[in-house]
């Protein structure tokens, strides 16, 4: 049987709380760390694992045990001292993989030469509710990096009725579909002949220059 692994979280703002507390639901141990007593006692509701610290030097890191973590998601993104002597203490205690939150490409830059992963939460947000207001079939996405994406396309009028084939997407778009979404679940396996109906969501994959040309080519305008 596999061992559970271990996640840490340095932060539980707006970002880290929902990130924690979404681990912590799934099962996994998860070790809360936040310099808000209030925090880390409202945490403390999903997991024994929650600490109250002022400082984030390596020594009382490894005391709360961080370095057996298999994952860390630093969520300090406002206090740009305090996100990377976090970050590089934790790189430091061995752990395998570090997320670090970040506000600015500056910072990002830092981060990413002490050898975190970064993101960018809010710019990310606000990019996923532009491409919604522009394209108001496209229900959600997933970027995948280098231009291509996992993206949910709510069928318009002139989608309804015809098949993937009709679609003829890998040939017209270079997109693959990859599940449909429908009433009675997700599809994962279905023939180039089944026919689109109203309330399915249509699944793709591709560089996401196609994925807005298709979406551009089937809108209701």
């Amino acid at each position: 049987m596999k061992s559970k692994k271990i996640y840490g979280v340095i932060g539980l703002g707006r970002f880290g709380m929902p990130l924690a507390q979404r681990l912590a639901l799934a099962g996994e141990e998860v070790i809360g760390v936040d310099m808000n007593e209030e925090k880390v006692e409202e945490f403390r509701e999903f997991s024994d694992l929650a600490f109250v610290t002022k400082s984030l030097h390596k020594e009382v890191l490894r005391e709360m045990g961080i370095q057996n973590c298999d994952l860390v998601v630093v969520c300090i993104g406002s206090n740009i001292e305090a996100s990377i002597l976090a970050t590089m203490n934790i790189i430091n205690l061995g752990v395998p993989t570090v997320i670090s939150k970040a506000t600015s490409e500056v910072q990002g830059e830092v981060l990413e030469k002490l050898g975190a992963k970064v993101v960018y939460p809010e710019y990310d947000m606000a990019v996923r509710t532009a491409k919604k207001i522009l394209q108001k079939n496209l229900r959600d996405y997933i970027s995948m990096g280098k231009d291509v994406e996992i993206v949910e396309v709510e069928l318009t009028d002139k989608m309804i009725g015809k098949s993937i084939l009709d679609l003829d997407l890998r040939k017209r778009y270079s997109l693959n579909v990859i599940a449909i979404h429908h009433e009675k679940g997700i599809e994962l396996e279905f023939l180039p002949s089944y026919q689109l109906k109203k309330g399915d969501v249509v699944v793709v994959i591709g560089k996401e220059e196609n994925v807005s040309r298709f979406i551009n080519d089937y809108s209701d305008n």
